[in-house]
């Protein structure tokens, strides 16, 4: 294995008819202008080097064998390992059939990051559905990834957490893509803590905060108002907050949400574990549309990815900002060597 700070990073296209190889290429193409980080990308190379012709031909594309050839390359053209596709793909139109490789490029890439080879994973986006239809099983990307590391490392404990980052903020929400009516169910102590813990911790090795400030979202307008508007705030969330004061870390709430995320507010913690989806992401994408990035917590490397989909509407018109990707790299390297730093890997 070569010495951290030297591996390149390894990047999946994502679904080929999307906007990922796109704004790979773009990203590639801004490389000295935002010090972007040397990255392989794992993806078709003829898929690659057709779309870069459509985006004008200045990037150079060149087959890799090893991941060893990178960082050398990298000034010079995009590094690619290639993983053949079934057919060309058409933007804006996925096709299952090149489902596969899709999925083909998100276990080598993930398999090269845990060998050591890669620095950390970014992910171009991908669509579920068409996924589905090629045979995919899990329920999403962030499952996937943590059965190949549950598969690769089984006497270790991977418990994905998604948290959205960007200069402003940082927020994890506790629930994700459930109904609202189901939220209130699904709000245990034991996810509470657990959640928690791995924020506290990533927080630590992941972004060298020593001494990490987690602030706690209230479930009901105005946290509850002492069990006058629910009663969750008072049961549950309260007591796991003062459970968690109790293991030593710096938790604060239960925190009425429409007064948790301005500008003063946000200097009071490093983190916000909020309770469900859109308590969690209407903040950040108001803060940061084009520049937030989708960073998983919990598993046994790092892993970012842009704060958007496929865009499928926009694939192929060459209007794709690759902003959110560029901030998912940059954050991805650091991430990366301030945990190598951390635990001595």
């Amino acid at each position: 294995m070569q010495e951290v700070e030297r591996l390149p990073l390894a990047v999946t296209a994502g679904d080929p008819a999307g906007i990922g190889l796109e704004i790979t290429i773009k990203a590639w193409g801004d490389r000295a202008s935002n010090d972007i980080p040397p990255f392989a990308l794992f993806a078709d190379v003829r898929e690659v080097a057709a779309r870069a012709r459509a985006l004008g031909g200045q990037a150079q594309v060149k087959r890799i064998a090893s991941l060893s050839e990178a960082v050398g390359l990298f000034d010079r053209a995009i590094p690619v390992i290639d993983v053949a596709q079934a057919i060309p793909a058409t933007a804006g139109q996925p096709d299952p059939r090149n489902g596969a490789a899709v999925i083909a490029a998100i276990e080598s890439a993930t398999t090269a990051v845990l060998a050591g080879d890669a620095l950390a994973l970014v992910t171009n986006p991908i669509a579920k559905s068409v996924l589905y239809a090629a045979g995919f099983n899990h329920p999403g990307h962030t499952e996937f990834l943590a059965a190949l590391a549950a598969r690769a490392r089984p006497n270790e404990p991977h418990t994905p957490v998604m948290m959205l980052a960007c200069d402003e903020l940082r927020v994890v929400p506790l629930t994700i893509h459930v109904a609202i009516a189901k939220v209130p169910g699904l709000i245990t102590r034991t996810l509470i803590l657990d959640t928690a813990h791995i924020v506290h911790r990533a927080l630590i090795q992941d972004f060298a905060i020593a001494n990490p400030r987690i602030a706690i979202a209230g479930l009901n307008p105005h946290a509850g108002e002492a069990g006058a508007i629910g009663n969750e705030d008072r049961a549950i969330i309260a007591p796991a907050i003062a459970e968690l004061a109790a293991d030593g870390l710096r938790v604060s709430g239960p925190h009425s949400a429409d007064t948790l995320f301005h500008s003063q507010a946000r200097s009071r913690y490093d983190a916000v574990l909020a309770m469900y989806h859109d308590q969690a992401l209407i903040p950040i994408k108001t803060l940061a549309f084009d520049h937030g990035v989708n960073m998983t917590l919990g598993l046994p490397f790092v892993r970012t990815s842009p704060d958007h989909g496929t865009a499928f509407d926009i694939a192929g018109k060459g209007t794709a900002r690759p902003y959110s990707l560029i901030e998912a790299m940059k954050l991805a390297r650091a991430a990366a060597i301030r945990r190598s730093k951390a635990t001595g890997s």
